[in-house]
């Protein structure tokens, strides 16, 4: 695994759990905290593959 794969398995969760808090805490609503969450995911999918 590279580096720049191990970083997108550190940074990817710690956006999903910051777009949860946000959520938790009323700033998101719950389409923006679902789009940032499967952008997150897919963005990290497709860059996972590509490295």
């Amino acid at each position: 695994m590279t580096d720049a794969q191990i970083g997108l398995l550190v940074a990817t969760p710690a956006i999903m759990v910051f777009a949860l808090m946000l959520h938790r805490m009323g700033v998101l609503q719950p389409a923006g905290t679902i789009t940032a969450i499967g952008a997150s995911v897919a963005i990290a999918f497709i860059l996972f593959i590509g490295q």
